[in-house]
């Protein structure tokens, strides 16, 4: 399902003394079955954006458009709730969300909320349970005698339930150490090939911007900064600076090796095109 935004602007607490403009003049586009990046520094405006791409929040002017549905500023949002049930959105600690006796039941509240019957709510929590990595032993135990990684699968279990066609994550992988981050991101790039769903990732990880994304939304001051491929953003240094964010550390190992060897082969900016670039220097050193 595509979304995107046209001229989007967003004012919380408008006309009271705490009135303060987060969105101006956002218009996105992000086509079905893509996987994009959003990127910025804090307070730039990343997640009041995707609020709006569900519904949860409504734009003071401007459009959103989900799929053949559109939420416009000054009119009444109309089927929200299918909206959601379509948009998945996965929290910064969505673990902290559970609630239930049992992970079947948490996985089944929404289903069930929105209408379906309890045989096939169960029938989800079990494919999404298998999906995310843990096996129908779990459905019977407490969420809470989890680990925090695996507390994170049940959760994200549970927004898959929905049977959503685009799964909005806002940093999925906080709080998790290098292989759980490793092992989350991969667990959705699986996701995406397997229900051919749109993923937009929210993340502070220039490296998993440079390694997943199809394109990149940069997002500073509370509009759009730059939009592009991973090598479009990357290569522009100066400007990412400008937006109070780094390149990733694989692009600056990259330039480094470049500088040292003083080579001219073509790089990419992820930590896999880093040592492939290694790997071709020291084949072009033995061979001489």
């Amino acid at each position: 399902m595509e979304l995107s935004t046209e001229q989007v602007a967003h004012i919380y607490s408008e006309g009271t003394p705490k009135e303060h403009r987060a969105l101006y003049d956002v218009s996105i586009n992000v086509p079905a079955g893509s996987f994009y990046a959003i990127i910025g520094h804090t307070g730039s405006g990343k997640s009041t954006l995707i609020q709006h791409l569900n519904g949860l929040l409504k734009p003071t002017s401007g459009a959103v458009h989900i799929g053949s549905k559109t939420i416009r500023a000054n009119e009444k949002a109309k089927q929200l709730k299918e909206v959601r049930k379509r948009v998945g959105m996965v929290f910064q600690y969505p673990e902290h969300q559970l609630f239930e006796e049992t992970i079947e039941k948490d996985i089944c509240f929404g289903p069930l909320n929105f209408g379906v019957d309890e045989k096939t709510a169960k029938n989800r929590a079990k494919e999404t349970l298998r999906l995310v990595g843990l096996n129908d032993e779990y459905l019977e135990r407490s969420p809470f005698e989890l680990s925090g990684g695996q507390m994170r699968r049940v959760a994200i279990a549970g927004v898959l339930a929905m049977n959503p066609e685009v799964l909005i994550l806002d940093e999925p992988t906080a709080g998790l150490d290098p292989s759980g981050q490793r092992e989350m991101m991969e667990l959705f790039i699986s996701l995406q090939k397997e229900k051919n769903i749109t993923i937009i990732l929210v993340t502070h990880s220039m490296e998993d911007a440079a390694r997943y994304a199809d394109k990149i939304f940069v997002m500073a001051n509370g509009t759009l900064f730059m939009e592009g491929s991973p090598k479009e953003i990357f290569e522009q240094e100066d400007k990412i600076r400008e937006a109070g964010l780094d390149i990733p550390e694989s692009t600056k190992f990259i330039q480094a090796v470049q500088d040292q060897f003083g080579t001219t082969l073509e790089a990419g900016y992820t930590i896999e095109e880093a040592v492939d670039l290694v790997d071709r220097i020291m084949k072009v050193g033995s061979s001489k």
